[in-house]
């Protein structure tokens, strides 16, 4: 049994097992039952598509995937944090409810600070 065969083996066990991971997480992303456990989904979906690209590019040793996975798992830390400040601005709903609307906010960047002299 050569090198050749266990990188064969070990990237086809890793390709079923991430496609276990990917249809669990999907079900996840439409079942889960609060917007943060959507959140927490997508950005494990995100983790799953790098470990993708990683053994493909090891299975192909074609280098260029790293890159790809790296600029992925930036896109996904952006988005990751965009939606979490989704849900910090609007709160969260209770059990199914819709959330509150947000008290109006005064605007930002008018009038003086209190405590700082021009």
């Amino acid at each position: 049994m050569g090198a050749e065969t266990i990188l064969s083996a070990a990237s086809t066990l890793a390709l079923a097992l991430m496609c276990v991971a990917f249809f669990l997480t999907a079900w996840r992303v439409i079942r889960g039952p609060t917007l943060p456990d959507r959140i927490v989904a997508l950005d494990m979906l995100v983790g799953i598509a790098i470990g993708f690209i990683a053994v493909i590019a090891i299975r192909t040793g074609f280098n260029l995937y790293i890159d790809i996975a790296i600029a992925l798992g930036l896109v996904g830390f952006l988005a990751t944090v965009a939606f979490a400040r989704f849900v910090l601005s609007h709160g969260m709903a209770e059990d199914g409810e819709e959330p509150a609307a947000s008290p109006a906010r005064p605007a930002r960047g008018r009038g003086r600070r209190k405590g700082r002299a021009r």
